[in-house]
């Protein structure tokens, strides 16, 4: 039934010129349309909004993920523009200079994926993921 829907991400932000601030200056993007209380933000392949919000986010799982072509070049970047990457250390599941290699991992075809994670200025949890094919 919902096969042929678009599907977008909905993210909270307490601050939103300080969201905003944080994804234009660390991640390059700016919004494609604005109302008071939400930016709405267009990738190649995919959208997503910020909303206004008095609740906090756990920050404990992958709330929006971007996939990218060369994962090390984009954590370097994003690196130099100041954004923090998680280290995780658990069974199955390591850090190295801010990268995991995840065999098996979905959504991607292939035999797995690189990944890496950081938090936004809201607490948001955001994933980078380069397929291994």
């Amino acid at each position: 039934m919902l096969g042929g829907s678009r599907v977008s991400a909905r993210l909270p932000a307490q601050d939103m010129a300080r969201a905003r601030a944080f994804y234009a200056d660390k991640l390059g993007l700016e919004p494609v349309a604005q109302r008071p209380g939400g930016l709405l933000y267009e990738c190649a392949a995919g959208r997503f909004a910020l909303f206004e919000s008095a609740g906090v986010p756990s920050g404990e799982h992958t709330q929006l993920a971007f996939e990218v072509d060369d994962i090390e070049a984009t954590v370097r970047t994003l690196r130099e523009r100041g954004v923090v990457f998680e280290d995780v250390d658990l069974p199955g599941m390591r850090t190295v200079d801010g990268i995991a290699d995840l065999d098996g991992n979905y959504p991607h075809a292939g035999t797995g994926e690189r990944a890496a994670w950081f938090h936004d200025s809201e607490g948001n949890l955001i994933g980078l993921g380069q397929p291994i094919r």
